[in-house]
């Protein structure tokens, strides 16, 4: 078992070498066409080079403490009529409470 794992190990060790050249188009192939806007041929390297709106930067801004939302005047009812949810830490009365109570009928 172990001459076997070995053997193995040296199997995908040997194919894991191998020479790495620079890119090159295949034999008989040329490079992509020259873009209608540049100046020269881009370089296989500059086609494989992702620009950078491919790649932006990410943005990690933490929320340092956690603070209820403003009042918000669209904040709309739901469409069934109900009242719009009352935001915490505010006194201005909602639309049901300035109405009055509701009563069953």
């Amino acid at each position: 078992m172990k001459r076997v794992f070995s053997i193995l190990a040296l199997t995908v060790a040997m194919t894991a070498c191998g020479k790495i050249s620079p890119l090159e188009p295949a034999p008989g192939q040329a490079l992509p066409v020259k873009p209608l806007m540049a100046r020269t041929t881009p370089t296989p390297e500059e086609l494989l080079t992702p620009p950078t709106y491919a790649d932006p930067e990410r943005v990690d801004e933490l929320i340092k403490r956690s603070q209820p939302r403003k009042r918000d005047r669209f904040d709309l009812p739901p469409p069934d009529g109900g009242a719009a949810p009352a935001v915490a830490g505010t006194d201005e009365p909602t639309s049901s409470e300035e109405a009055g109570p509701v009563t069953p009928q």
